[in-house]
């Protein structure tokens, strides 16, 4: 009984872990593509962009867009210190720009912050 116990919850979190994993290829560049280095952060938070919540969005070319493909959770907790609503952040990225949005094939931090976002008194 106990055996079986452990297999189902083996698996039982096995399962969890692999549900996090939304696009598994967003960590490796296509090597035939240029990687582009932007700025990324939360677009409500950093960039004053409209939308309902805390969301990834990417600066190129002067220009926010938000990002599909992948999530502000997908790298860390967006509200810790040098998180995405704290912190405008560098990322290597491949993707496209699709109704006003970036889909990115690519997408990795670069390891220090741009900027933080200055704390109200």
């Amino acid at each position: 009984m106990k055996a079986i116990t452990t297999i189902l919850m083996a698996i039982f979190f096995s399962t969890a872990a692999m549900a996090q994993a939304k696009n598994p290829n967003i960590h490796k560049a296509d090597p035939s593509k240029p990687v582009q280095v932007v700025e990324a952060a939360c677009g409500e938070c950093q960039y004053k962009m409209k939308g309902q919540s805390c969301d990834l969005a990417v600066r190129i070319d002067g220009k926010e867009y938000f990002v599909d493909g992948t999530s502000i959770d997908d790298h860390g907790d967006a509200h810790a210190q040098e998180g995405f609503c704290n912190a405008v952040r560098k990322a290597e990225v491949q993707g496209e720009i699709k109704d006003n949005r970036f889909v990115a094939t690519y997408f990795k931090l670069v390891e220090k912050p741009v900027k933080k976002k200055a704390k109200k008194a």
